[in-house]
């Protein structure tokens, strides 16, 4: 099994429906995708005037595993468009990741073409043909 290092956990806790602006937002500095958690806020009265918002109790958490290169872009743009000042009302921190199993530490490429006929070989493709 091999461990790869060198990316770090970016966690964004943001009201309800608003993980897809978060994803956006963190897809145009180059995240891939993320992971999804509803989750229900337990914020007080005085953190709501603290913060000079109404806290909304159901609540989304979005966690994004980047490279740590992209990390401070990610987290900027996520503040830019899902931050404390816009309807989403997120916070959003990273945590650095020791090590890593199950993806590849080569980007993603591009789906090779098969030499006869032009067709796209990708896995759906391979798993459907070993199927029939």
């Amino acid at each position: 099994m091999q461990t790869v290092s060198g990316y770090e956990m970016i966690m964004c806790i943001i009201d309800s429906g608003f993980s897809e602006t978060v994803m956006d937002a963190a897809k145009e500095v180059g995240a891939r995708g993320g992971t999804v958690i509803h989750a229900r806020g337990t914020a007080n009265k005085e953190a709501e005037q603290f913060f000079n918002i109404s806290i909304q109790p159901d609540k989304e958490i979005v966690m994004i595993l980047v490279p740590s290169e992209i990390k401070d872009a990610v987290l900027h743009a996520i503040y830019r468009s899902a931050g404390l000042k816009t309807e989403g009302h997120g916070i959003a921190f990273s945590l650095p990741v020791d090590d890593v199993v199950g993806i590849s530490s080569a980007p993603a490429h591009e789906p090779e073409k098969e030499e006869k006929g032009g067709e796209e070989k990708t896995e759906s493709n391979e798993e459907a043909k070993t199927e029939n």
